[in-house]
């Protein structure tokens, strides 16, 4: 019997913009995007289509198609979901509210209907690559929240909050770097954010090997002076490294992974050294 190795298909990514090494872990020699390329990852998303057009009035009908074939005909023909102008609804909500702890009970009455109900229709979402759900990391951290999860889109495009969509994307690109990592053989990696009671919250948490290994705080500006949240998570999970990711920082050549205190790095640099 012949056998095989999946791998999950993911957007197009800065690290794939460059040229991927998958040598190591990491690509301790990152090179620049190029601009054109980069703004079209931030406007257009990482799906093939609307990315290499880089066209809005493309991106527009591209956005348009595909909602009305996952609303009206995959979902309608493939699940048994009566209620297509609902989960819409619901799908709605989720993209207003990414990188945001999620309530079902919430949902359930801004959908009007069970809290039941939302829990298996989000599933069905997630299942359609509509969005991809980060838990909470909590072992060995003070107070920590241990239940809800925080939702993201695959479309990042689709997000129109500026600080949520910068998190998106860089959520997006450590997914795809853990499920590589992990579907190559790497090890076991998975993607968490942790937040204590005290409100203090990272992003990102990377683990590996069920052991965290970097921290990942995502920021708009490089002005914004280094989260104190970082050094906190740092000391509690003793992860390796803790990076404070600022969109508007200028590509620098240098190997983000060489720091080993919180350090404020380019985006442009740190997803370069992804998959």
């Amino acid at each position: 019997m012949g056998r095989y190795f999946p791998y999950t298909l993911h957007p197009i990514s800065v690290a794939e913009c460059n040229g991927i090494d998958v040598g190591g872990l990491v690509n301790r020699q990152p090179s620049k995007i190029d601009e054109d390329q980069w703004q079209s990852l931030w406007n257009f998303g990482g799906f093939p289509e609307p990315f290499f057009s880089a066209d809005s009035t493309f991106h527009k009908q591209w956005l348009s198609i595909r909602s009305e074939q996952l609303f009206r005909d995959d979902l309608r023909d493939l699940t048994r979901i009566q209620e297509l102008g609902q989960i819409q609804a619901l799908a709605h909500i989720l993209s207003s509210q990414v990188g945001e702890l999620t309530s079902y009970t919430y949902l359930s009455k801004s959908v009007r209907v069970s809290v039941d109900t939302i829990r298996r229709w989000v599933p069905i979402l997630e299942a359609f690559h509509y969005c991809f759900r980060v838990k909470p990391w909590f072992n060995n951290v003070a107070r920590a929240l241990r239940k809800e999860p925080k939702y993201y889109l695959w479309d990042w495009s689709q997000v129109q909050d500026p600080g949520a969509k910068a998190e998106n994307l860089v959520a997006s690109s450590l997914l795809k770097a853990t499920n590589f990592w992990t579907e190559s053989g790497k090890g076991m990696f998975d993607l968490h954010y942790v937040r204590d009671k005290q409100k203090r919250e990272v992003d990102f948490l990377v683990t590996r090997d069920r052991t965290p290994w970097f921290l990942v705080e995502v920021k708009s500006s490089s002005k914004v002076s280094l989260s104190s949240s970082l050094h906190y998570f740092q000391d509690q999970t003793n992860a390796k490294h803790a990076f404070q990711v600022a969109m508007d920082f200028d590509y620098v050549e240098r190997d983000c992974f060489e720091f080993q205190k919180p350090v404020i790095v380019p985006a442009k640099t740190f997803l370069a050294q992804l998959i």
